[in-house]
């Protein structure tokens, strides 16, 4: 099977085709630039440099979250468009678990963590294979704070990765356990390791069913449940 897989959950634009055995064609861009400006145009690169029709693809994988709520619209809207477009099935995967795969190969546990703003990150643990990742617990939102409790109590190796791992690190640094920064080359995501995520695990969707997972509202839907509970609380006093 031959995967477009595509990127877009943070800062970084990554996108690459891939089979089962090889990575075909991989670009990642970490620049000021929006992914809105480089996606496409990225995609269309992979596609002439390989060259390989986008017919001949068999599906599209996308990283579904959790993530930036406009990025991962940008990934997801690229996606749905393509698929729709030629009647192609979707591989959606989480973010975290993405990131995970970079690691494979490494010896202890992948923790896989991306800045929520506001103290928290959306982080998930992964037992790392030499031939893949097994999940340790779900995706959540969690606080720094309560993260690095529970990393003091782990004796693995534990590597940071994901745009929030610099945040971490920082944050953990008195922390007992065995806490490391992956390598730059796998910190950070890869379109290859979203790819590898659906040749895994991932279940195929059609373009209309594919969704984002975010894990937490938006913040105008946030400020918008806010003020209506205010409203509610105000009301009830009078």
């Amino acid at each position: 099977m031959k995967l477009l897989a595509i990127d877009t959950s943070a800062k970084v634009a990554a996108a690459a085709i891939c089979t089962e055995e090889q990575i075909l064609a991989e670009t990642t861009i970490n620049t000021k630039l929006t992914h809105s400006q480089t996606l496409m145009p990225v995609c269309r690169g992979l596609l002439e440099n390989a060259k390989i029709a986008i017919t001949d693809l068999d599906g599209f994988a996308v990283s579904a979250g959790p993530g930036s709520f406009t990025g991962l619209r940008i990934g997801m809207a690229a996606v749905k468009g393509m698929a729709f477009a030629l009647d192609k099935p979707c591989y959606p995967v989480s973010t975290l678990e993405a990131l995970a795969y970079n690691l494979m190969g490494f010896t202890g546990v992948a923790c896989s963590v991306m800045d929520a703003r506001c103290g928290q990150v959306y982080q998930a643990f992964f037992e790392i294979t030499y031939n893949g990742v097994n999940r340790l617990c779900a995706d959540r939102a969690i606080s720094v704070a309560a993260l690095a409790d529970e990393l003091a109590d782990r004796k693995e190796t534990i590597w940071l990765c994901g745009d929030g791992a610099e945040l971490c690190d920082a944050a953990l640094r008195e922390n007992p356990a065995d806490i490391r920064l992956a390598p730059l080359g796998n910190r950070l995501q890869r379109a290859a390791g979203v790819a590898r995520a659906a040749f895994a695990s991932a279940k195929p969707v059609t373009a209309q069913e594919l969704t984002p997972e975010y894990l937490r509202l938006p913040q105008a839907e946030r400020e918008r449940a806010e003020r209506l509970a205010r409203q509610q609380q105000n009301t009830a006093m009078k």
